[in-house]
């Protein structure tokens, strides 16, 4: 395929998310792997720039005309990996989806072991954004600790708490219920380290006993059942864009 008609050069990995390949992250995993090609050369660079007219492949597959963009959420079960392949046979949140929107990708990831809202599309330039903490998108979790979670816990939790890789941001974080002889807490926190939230509850002593996720920005979980996925509503997806700082394509 040759390139849309632009002047000058243009980053690889903005180029393969603006098409819809993937987001530029992982797009830079993909160039690293040495599994792109330009004009019949490997790229090998993350910040390697195209010219207009190259051929681009993906696992020699050439790049095709972008579908149209989709927007979804996926109440993710536990045991699925937040990935499109996984070399270990595990269930990935793909299986979760029909065919035909194969060409999504998720905005972050949840790990394996936690559930709740996941949300995919196919801009890569709208996922590079809202996956960077410094566009303020708050993700709301539900934590179930294993015993009764106290004021000063929650207290720390607000200010912020030292990880092994730097402090946490001021977080949001109350009690919203009982789990057992442990309660349910909702944080809130805009940033999307690996591990985050189970690492800044075991900072203050509370291993958890279970983790979801109930909302991303504009969008909730609601009563989507585990396992289903819907499409993005017209208002959810402008209040993404708005958060973004882009202007939003049609769904055409």
């Amino acid at each position: 395929m040759d390139l849309p008609p632009e002047d000058g050069l243009i980053r690889l990995n903005k180029l393969l998310a603006t098409l819809g390949v993937e987001s530029r992250r992982h797009a830079e995993e993909m160039i690293i792997a040495g599994r792109i090609t330009v004009d019949g050369v490997t790229a090998t660079e993350k910040g390697q720039k195209v010219r207009r007219g190259a051929v681009i492949k993906v696992d020699g597959v050439e790049v095709g005309p972008p579908p149209p963009p989709a927007w979804l959420a996926l109440h993710k079960p536990k045991g699925y990996v937040s990935t499109k392949e996984d070399t270990r046979d595990r269930p990935i949140v793909m299986d979760l989806l029909p065919p035909e929107l194969s060409h999504v990708h998720s905005i972050g990831r949840l790990d394996g072991d936690v559930s709740g809202l996941l949300l995919f599309t196919n801009q890569g330039e709208l996922t590079h954004r809202l996956a960077h903490p410094s566009y303020g998108v708050e993700k709301v979790y539900h934590a179930a600790t294993r015993r009764r979670f106290s004021e000063d816990a929650a207290r720390r939790l607000a200010h912020g708490v030292d990880l092994n890789d730097g402090p946490t941001a001021p977080a949001k974080c109350r009690v919203v219920g009982r789990e057992g002889s442990g309660s349910l807490v909702e944080l809130i926190i805009h940033e999307g380290r690996k591990h985050q939230v189970k690492r800044m509850f075991e900072a203050v002593g509370y291993p958890l006993a279970e983790l979801r996720r109930v909302a991303v920005g504009p969008v909730s979980l609601g009563d989507l059942e585990r396992g289903r996925w819907r499409h993005l509503t017209d208002a959810e997806v402008d209040e993404l864009y708005r958060m973004a700082g882009l202007p939003r394509p049609s769904r055409e």
